[in-house]
This record gives structure tokens, sequence and C-alpha cells, in this order.
């Protein structure tokens, strides 16, 4: 393997640490089946799978927003379902399907979530973040008449409010062009050196993920069917590249010979 994961130090707690978690919406959809795994702190952690896998199922019940049917989430060494309250100001999410009040502006919309994060200098981090994600000439601009790509950036600046300690992103450079994409990777980078931030990452981007990832965690049909660093993955399943991986494992192609069971060991 190329990278190591970030290993937790003696005597600290995970990032995350999920436990036999499990979710059953109506009909007896199951959606995530028996998760365990848990985050090194400081670390950037990919969670990859098809459509229906249970990766926005698992993020939402990391941030507390969907309640388990069984099993615990701990973030920052917080129950979440007992007591989210005491760490939701050090989380936060992105994604660009989640639209923000569309009659609202940018800098409207980013106040009001300063403001529920409790962001000092409301209007200085509203202008270093514009100044940094490269959307200035949009503060003034009503959140619906962006466009694809500006909402991205507009929404990863709402996600670095409050500089979080544990940031989850699905498809943080959905509709960027390449360049604008490179640059916002580059920007996740150094955020995490920064800050020492802890990243969970939802992507279809493989190359993305090759790039950001120290460890990646595959799933289908709710259950882990992959979990190693971009490289080992490769180097399990004779890949040249972890697209090939992650279709191998979407069409349930092939196996690697040592594939983890779905109570795969914590890192």
């Amino acid at each position: 393997m190329d990278v190591a994961a970030p290993q937790n130090q003696p005597g600290t707690t995970p990032a995350i640490e999920l436990a036999h978690l499990r979710k059953v919406f109506g009909g007896g959809v199951v959606a995530v089946d028996d998760l365990s795994f848990a985050v090194a702190r400081g670390s950037v952690t990919g969670l990859l799978g098809g459509n229906g896998a249970g990766k926005t199922t698992t993020i939402g019940m990391i941030m507390g927003l969907i309640l388990p049917t069984s099993g615990s989430v701990r973030v920052l060494g917080v129950n979440m379902q007992a007591d989210r309250y005491r760490v939701l100001d050090k989380m936060n999410f992105e994604s660009p399907y989640v639209d923000m009040p569309h009659r609202l502006t940018v800098r409207q919309n980013l106040t009001v979530f300063a403001e529920l994060y409790a962001v000092a200098n409301v209007e200085e981090r509203i202008a270093r973040l514009a100044q940094d994600l490269a959307f200035e000439d949009l503060l003034d601009r009503p959140a619906g008449q962006l466009s694809a790509g500006q909402k991205t950036r507009v929404a990863l600046a709402k996600a670095l409010l409050n500089e979080p300690a544990v940031l989850l992103l699905d498809e943080p450079t959905a509709s960027l062009d390449p360049d604008t994409a490179d640059w916002v990777r580059t920007h996740l980078e150094n955020y995490r050196r920064g800050r020492e931030a802890t990243i969970l990452l939802a992507s279809h981007n493989m190359n993305e993920v090759e790039r950001l990832c120290d460890r990646v965690i595959m799933l289908k049909e709710g259950k882990i069917v992959g979990d190693d660093s971009p490289a080992g993955l490769i180097e399990r399943f004779g890949r040249k590249n972890l697209e090939e991986v992650f279709l191998d494992l979407a069409r349930g192609r092939r196996k690697p010979a040592d594939a983890p069971s779905h109570d795969a060991p914590s890192h």
C-alpha cells in the first residue's frame, strides 16, 4: 500500500465511530445493514457505493438527521442519538443537491447559517470564504439564480463557515469544471492539514477519491464489501485503478480473496 490510513493515537477516541448500525425504512427496506467502522481523527475517508448502497443514509445517521433502527453512532466521542447538541457546532455537511432558500441572496443564506453555528465576525468570515472559493461576485445574487457549479462552491462555503472538526461531503465537486474542481480539492487538502480536520467523503469521482482519501470504505446493499487504502483495494482486486474496483463491486463480478465481512475491522 502506498498510503496507510491514519490510526487513532493511544488514548484518543475516533472522530466517527459506528457500531452495528442498521436502518430499515417503511416496507421493510433495509438501507444500512449492520455497519461497524471507526474513522481516525485527521483522516480523509471515502464512502463509496452505487446508487442505493446506503451512503446518504449512513451520512444522515452520522449527522443525527436520521434515527437508526438499531446500533449507535458516536462523533468525537459523543453519542449522536442522545447528546448530538454537544458536537453539532463542530460538524458540518455539504451537498450540492441540497438547495438553499432561492429568494435569499448568497450573503443572506450564509449569514443565517453562520448565526445558527454562532460564528464570530460573520461578515469577515463570509468575505474570506467568498474570496477563497472565488464567488465574491455572487454574494448579492439570489441563490435560485446560481448555476450548478456556483451552487457547489457556495454549498462548500456553507460547510466551512464554522471551521468544523468533522466535515461530511457528498459529491463536493459535482458540476464543477476540471480546473475549478482541482482547485476545490486543493482547498480541501489544505483545510484538512491546517485544521487537522476529519473528512468523510461520498463521491462517484474515483480520481478524486484516489487523490484525497487515506482510506476507502465501499458499500453494497448497505454492507461493507471493501475497506482499505485506495492502493490497497486496487492491489487486492488486481485492477489498474479504483474505478475498475468500483465497477467490479457494483456489478458483482469478482471479490478479493481476503474481502472483509460487513463487520469490518476498525482503523
